[in-house]
């Protein structure tokens, strides 16, 4: 199911646009679960995607419980577009309340400078609403993401949101790819845990 809300904001910064989420099921059962909130920084879009997993029997079992698109008004000046990035956030943690927090490392190429620039404002302000939680923070490489959940760390967009679907066992579109790449950020700390559990 699409839902759509605005995030309220003080009213100097008015607010940003739209929030599209999409909802799945909370898991049941006995079996303990963790809240793992994946998130894929930028400045005109932030993919997010919560998650539950079965951490201490391995994370192997995965369901969907949040996942969206924070987006800002391009109109505003930078420090409103950062400190409504950070709003957003604070919200949804302090709504959804997850135990663990992961975010795409930072990087960046020699073509395109200024993009990682703007990014690391971005992420800045994501890791300060974090901080804030009083939460664990963890990083992943976008090669790392991948390569543990798609099995190839030059997969393409459309591969991780085939791997994420599978997974998550969705049917719709996950649009626009900040959304399957969060969930995809979140389900590789998963199955980090996985991994570990195997090989230990």
């Amino acid at each position: 199911m699409l839902r759509t809300r605005s995030i309220n904001l003080p009213n100097t910064l008015r607010r940003p646009e739209a929030v599209a989420r999409v909802r799945g099921q909370q898991r049941g059962g006995q079996i303990p679960t963790t809240r793992i909130l994946g998130i894929d920084p930028g400045l005109a879009r932030t993919g997010y995607g919560l998650i539950e997993s079965d951490l201490a029997e391995g994370g192997r079992c995965i369901k969907l419980v949040e996942g969206g698109i924070l987006r800002g008004k391009e109109t505003l000046p930078l420090p409103d577009r950062l400190k409504a990035l950070h709003a957003g956030l604070a919200e949804i943690l302090a709504e959804y309340r997850p135990e663990i927090v992961v975010i795409e490392d930072l990087f960046s190429t020699y073509a395109h400078p200024r993009s990682a620039l703007m990014l690391a404002h971005a992420r800045g302000a994501l890791i300060l609403a974090v901080g804030q939680a009083n939460l664990p923070l963890h990083t992943f490489t976008p090669n790392e993401v991948k390569q543990i959940v798609a099995g190839n760390g030059h997969a393409t967009k459309s591969s991780i949101q085939s791997a994420v679907k599978a997974r998550l066992s969705i049917s719709a579109p996950l649009h626009p790819p900040d959304l399957a790449d969060a969930l995809a950020i979140a389900i590789c700390y998963a199955l980090r845990a996985d991994i570990g559990r195997r090989l230990s």
